[in-house]
């Protein structure tokens, strides 16, 4: 059981990695709780359609115990209920990106003996999207929650475009200054906007011939690392990211391109 021991941990010996379910008081006991609206008035037939569906849902016993009139034709349950469905977690692989733990000083220590001048970052939320939080988080020089953002780094020159960039616009300021990395956020995800507008990118980025000579990356509460390799993209951060998860990427896959010339 990688990553697990049993006796440190001091977790019931009944756990099966290979069979993992919901915990609630006891191991095995697969309690959930669950919490939706349906669009039914509120009364009796309401709290019987939601113990229907949560059967459909897999859980069993399932139990309302609490449920509020929304507004006029529209209840709020919440429930709870016994999980019938396993998860074999030792078969689970998922794609990350793979950087090591730095802190601000490494990263820019790392640079100035690994590449020697600063890295040029150009970053903005293109297409229709006019969230910033994300992109501001990573690179504003203040940063997010006593993270400080790229901007703060010595090593680092960033162009923060800001929101709703048009995608010809985000390349001609890459070609402009010379940008060894390209950092995209996007936040809408509305009928998957996000995926048109990071295929733009990435295909005008082809078609002016320079995609091989920038560090591709995208970010986003929905964003990961697979769907971004998939997109074209050289690496995905989801949530939880901060400014420097992205720096040692950057720092330390430009470092790499630079080796293999």
């Amino acid at each position: 059981m990688s990553g697990y021991n049993l006796e440190k941990k001091n977790i019931d010996k009944t756990l099966n990695l290979k069979a993992v379910k919901p915990y609630g008081d006891t191991m095995n006991d697969g309690k959930v709780q669950v919490s939706f609206t349906l669009p039914v008035p509120y009364g009796d037939e309401a709290v019987e359609a939601a113990k229907i569906l949560m059967k459909k849902m897999g859980l069993e016993n399932p139990q309302v115990v609490f449920s509020k009139e929304l507004t006029k034709g529209f209840t709020f349950f919440i429930g709870y209920g016994d999980c019938i469905y396993t998860v074999d977690y030792e078969s689970i692989h998922v794609p990350k990106v793979q950087v090591d733990e730095m802190t601000m000083y490494e990263i820019d220590q790392f640079i100035k003996e690994k590449i020697g001048r600063k890295i040029v970052i150009v970053g903005a939320t293109i297409g229709s999207d006019a969230h910033t939080v994300g992109l501001d988080a990573i690179l504003n020089m203040k940063g997010f929650a006593g993270h400080y953002g790229l901007e703060r780094y010595e090593m680092f020159e960033v162009y923060n475009m800001g929101s709703q960039v048009p995608v010809e616009e985000f390349v001609k300021k890459a070609i402009e200054v010379k940008a060894d990395a390209l950092l995209v956020s996007q936040t809408v995800t509305q009928k998957n906007i996000h995926i048109k507008h990071l295929t733009e990118l990435v295909e005008l980025l082809e078609a002016e011939g320079i995609r091989d000579n920038v560090i591709l990356v995208v970010g986003g509460p929905r964003i990961t690392h697979e769907l971004a390799k998939e997109l074209g993209y050289d690496a995905g951060f989801g949530p939880n990211t901060f400014a420097e998860h992205v720096g040692a990427f950057v720092a330390k896959e430009l470092y790499r391109r630079m080796q293999a010339k």
